[in-house]
């Protein structure tokens, strides 16, 4: 099926690209390079860090899924310290020290998931349930695969979810989840009886990629490459599905994004754009012509939060702030616009594409992983949200984003989208790389990043890299209850890792 642009990057191989070798085994020579856990102060960087005094790592072997069990409880109580709590809660602070031994000694469990089956193909998505039970994935060859993440049991099956490639799943709540696919549908589902489908949902007119959910309104939120965002509303649904309406469309959207407080939308691009939907109503459905700036000049982003003006530019070009915020002209109130083009290091005169987008757990920033048009080249960016925007003045007026992080990626697979996230307390970051996985910090203490947001842009720091992979790694997802990670490649292993003592 056409995706309606040939400059997309797919989710998929090619037609006529080899099929993924299921016969290969990943369990031998699992290598984990990594950092000892470290007191306050103490580098615990990789040795491919910039940071000169960065610690050497030490290889690891896989740890039992005992450990899970004796470290739930430790966890369970840092996070209820941590997770929502407030800039100004001096307390959480203390925490960065348990935090940074636990993730620190992380390691490939001994039983990984590893499933005989050789019909699922390439794992695109992972994604816990809210209470940290059920971990689900979805595959290639149209099938959800459910486990239980602690005891890495496999639960269930669902053979035909799709008749096309599941891309992306989504919970509504500890029961109700949805998926989405290249079969232009979505679909919902509920844990208490998977033999079938609640309902399917119709409406797109290409691939859907990507699931998000108001949890103040109930609607659910999805993007797809027909460039459309489309919200249904599931306080209505029935088993011939539930109504729907286009809310925002926009050419070569990759991924769309509602910040933890669903007041923002943020929408990435494949043509290097960066939109951002602030005060976010939901419930009004926005006319593409009211948004005449999505093909207009962009406004480039530097790490000062400034925008660059073009040297050639007359009075509103560049600058223009009724062009960022619409409802300036009389438009609307709500649902104000902000076109971007974020600034990638080494990307100045170049074009990038911007194909994994995730936003920090509190709020405070967002994260892409982003890509050259030459696709030689691979980055993972943090941006910092900064408050005010709509309300700057028109001279010169600053983004409501700025660079703070970055680090360049390794860069294997081309062609594929790689899914990082955030871990629950939005200290680190877990980012695919080539067969295994880096875990990555805003600091060597693995601080909280209103704790350490540079003056300038600076690196992010390598806490620990692991390879338990023998092909490239797609997708990764920290569980929101327990100290533990898993990661999906493209030859169909999920693989988990928790802490080691």
């Amino acid at each position: 099926m056409s995706t309606g642009d040939a400059d997309e990057p797919r989710d998929r191989p090619d037609g006529g690209d080899k099929e993924p070798d299921m016969d290969r085994s990943d369990h031998d020579g699992d290598v984990a390079r990594s950092c000892s856990p470290c007191p306050p102060g103490t580098s615990t960087t990789s040795p491919r860090s910039e940071d000169p005094a960065a610690g050497p790592h030490t290889e690891g072997s896989g740890g039992g899924g005992s450990d899970t069990g004796r470290t739930k409880s430790l966890f369970s109580w840092l996070q209820n310290r941590s997770i929502r709590r407030g800039v100004f809660v001096d307390p959480v602070r203390d925490n960065f020290k348990t935090m940074t031994s636990l993730y620190c000694s992380m390691n490939p469990a001994a039983d990984s998931v590893n499933l005989s089956t050789k019909t699922h193909g390439a794992v695109f998505n992972l994604e816990y349930s809210p209470d940290g039970s059920v971990l689900t994935v979805a595959c290639e060859q149209t099938e959800v695969l459910l486990f239980d993440p602690v005891s890495s049991r496999h639960i269930k099956t669902l053979t035909e979810a799709h008749e096309d490639c599941v891309n992306n799943i989504r919970f509504l709540d500890n029961r109700l989840f949805a998926t989405c696919s290249d079969d232009t549908t979505i679909a919902l589902w509920d844990l208490r009886k998977l033999n079938s489908k609640v309902c399917s949902l119709h409406g797109h007119a290409s691939w859907v990629k990507n699931i998000e959910y108001d949890t103040n309104t109930r609607l659910l939120v999805t993007s797809g490459f027909d460039g459309n965002v489309i919200t249904w509303d599931t306080n209505r649904y029935t088993e011939d599905g539930c109504p729907h309406k286009k809310f925002f469309h926009t050419r070569y959207l990759m991924r769309m994004r509602l910040t933890p407080d669903c007041t923002k939308m943020l929408i990435s691009t494949s043509s290097g754009y960066l939109l951002i939907l602030h005060d976010l109503d939901l419930t009004q459905s926005l006319e593409v012509g009211s948004y005449r700036m999505l093909r207009a000049r962009r406004t480039p982003l530097t790490s000062d939060g400034g925008a660059l003006a073009s040297r050639a530019a007359g009075p509103r070009q560049g600058n223009d702030s009724s062009k960022l915020h619409p409802h300036r002209e009389g438009i609307s109130p709500r649902n104000s616009l902000e076109v971007l083009t974020p600034e990638i290091p080494g990307e100045r005169d170049r074009g990038n594409c911007i194909t994994s987008l995730q936003l920090h757990p509190k709020g405070w920033a967002t994260l892409i992983r982003c890509s050259s048009n030459m696709d030689d080249q691979e980055w993972t960016c943090v941006y910092e949200f900064q408050e005010g925007a709509p309300t700057r003045p028109l001279v010169s007026p600053r983004c409501s984003l700025r660079l703070t992080h970055y680090i360049e990626e390794a860069n294997v697979g081309r062609g594929y989208i790689k899914e990082l996230c955030f871990s629950p307390d939005g200290r680190l970051i877990c980012s695919p790389y080539g067969y295994g996985v880096r875990l990555l910090a805003f600091d060597e203490r693995c601080g909280e990043l209103a704790d350490c947001l540079p003056v300038q842009t600076s690196c992010l720091r390598e806490v620990r890299s692991i390879y338990s992979h023998s092909d490239v790694v797609l997708t990764t997802k920290f569980s929101p209850t327990h100290c533990q990670l898993a990661s999906g490649c493209l030859s169909g292993r999920v693989a988990l890792y928790q802490p080691k003592f």
